[in-house]
């Protein structure tokens, strides 16, 4: 008899989606094509000599444990660093009991779905949201409420509206998700003002705030904003943060900041998927840190993804027609393009292809669909020659898809 997989298959993992992203970085291996849909750090960044001599430090002074199991904890003394470079830096109250090493910041999300989400539940997020996050949600079978954003982050007014609305139908949401700062894919960073604002009113209707900041340290101009976390003084926030873009994405690290009674749930739900995260990794990424590197490499990083910005900033003011906006990211690694709405993105996708240039479409960072007329652009990952090539190549793309619509050449204009 032939095995009936289908029938096999559970009703959860039936529903499993594809990510459009990495669908499309599939897509954008060919030879020659200029990619801005990867969320990618430039390898020129990795601190490979550094990384070079922690691994033989640690060779030298305890290989036996870094190759051994860890605790799901994680390595104590990596907490340790962490938590004091969070007082510090971040100004996050914390202690390293407080702090989960996790396998990259894609595992934390999940865990916090996998403890705080059943079947049917509801959570909150700004949109356009980290696709990542929505997809680690939507295997839990969650529903999701999407929240738009304004200059200021997430629109507060609006997530007023849709939580009355919510709780008259008797529907209270688990949490919030955000990424208050150089969001994934917009670029943008919330207001203080709304930070404290979100944390009355997680209190206000009882649900958590997920902070996702795995880009924060990344700042091209001003002063580094307060996570949300720092304003919490009543265990509402949950941390979480990553190695991927300061260190090495090969690493597979992140960690969560969270109160003890959540965190003890995280810790159970990490031991049934991996027991514990890489213990090479963390050794390495202890040495990394305790040795001073990390703050140099954020700066190293930091001013070579601003010139990469500027570039790009400047390419699109040069190259792009009138008609199309783009935010100015002040830090972080993505800039948002908004078409005229006529311009679909999906398809657009198609005909970048043929000049072998690819972004990743805006539908895919809105949970309920619609935005076809946005995308999102990398700029850490590419070389500076090919920032400038591949943005030619998409404006291109864009004044022919223009031009058919409105059966006339666009005029070159500015970007907001």
């Amino acid at each position: 008899m032939v095995v009936n997989i289908e029938r096999l298959i559970s009703t959860r993992a039936k529903k499993l989606r594809a990510s459009e992203i990495r669908e499309l970085l599939k897509i954008t291996q060919v030879p020659g094509m200029i990619s801005f849909a990867g969320g990618l750090p430039n390898p020129d960044a990795f601190p490979v000599d550094v990384i070079r001599d922690c691994i033989g430090d640690i060779f030298k002074k305890d290989v036996k444990n870094a190759l051994q199991y860890g605790t799901t904890e994680g390595l104590t003394k990596l907490r340790g660093v962490l938590a004091e470079r969070m007082n510090k830096k971040k100004h996050i109250d914390c202690e390293l009991h407080d702090i989960l090493v996790t396998s990259g910041a894609q595992q934390a999300l999940f865990l916090m779905g996998l403890c705080f989400l059943d079947p049917g539940d509801t959570y909150l997020t700004s949109v356009p949201a980290y696709l990542g996050a929505v997809q680690a949600f939507a295997a839990l079978e969650a529903n999701c409420e999407s929240i738009p954003m304004n200059d200021e982050g997430i629109d507060i007014d609006s997530l007023k509206r849709n939580l009355e609305r919510l709780r008259r139908t008797g529907i209270n949401p688990k949490f919030l998700y955000t990424v208050p700062t150089f969001q994934n894919p917009s670029g943008e960073t919330m207001s203080i003002s709304h930070r404290k604002e979100l944390i009355k009113i997680a209190s206000e209707y009882d649900f958590i705030i997920i902070e996702d900041d795995p880009y924060g340290d990344l700042i091209f101009e001003g002063k580094p904003l307060p996570p949300i976390k720092s304003f919490d003084t009543k265990g509402r926030v949950v941390y979480i943060s990553t190695f991927s873009k300061i260190l090495a994405p090969g690493f597979r690290l992140g960690w969560i900041i969270s109160p003890r009674e959540i965190l003890e749930k995280l810790i159970l739900a990490k031991q049934a998927t991996d027991l514990c995260t890489n213990v090479f990794s963390q050794y390495v990424a202890y040495e990394y840190v305790n040795r001073g590197f990390l703050d140099k490499q954020v700066e190293k990083i930091s001013e070579m993804y601003k010139k990469k910005r500027n570039i790009m900033l400047n390419e699109l003011k040069k190259h792009f027609p009138k008609g199309v906006k783009w935010t100015f990211p002040k830090g972080g690694m993505f800039i948002w393009i908004t078409l005229p709405k006529s311009i679909n993105t999906t398809t657009l996708f198609r005909k970048a292809l043929t000049k072998k240039v690819a972004y990743v479409v805006g539908e895919a960072f809105f949970p309920d669909g619609g935005n076809y007329n946005s995308m999102r652009l990398n700029f850490s990952y590419s070389d500076d020659k090919t920032l400038k090539e591949g943005i030619k190549r998409l404006a291109e793309v864009i004044k022919e898809e223009m031009k058919a619509n409105y059966e006339k050449e666009p005029f070159l204009a500015e970007g907001v």
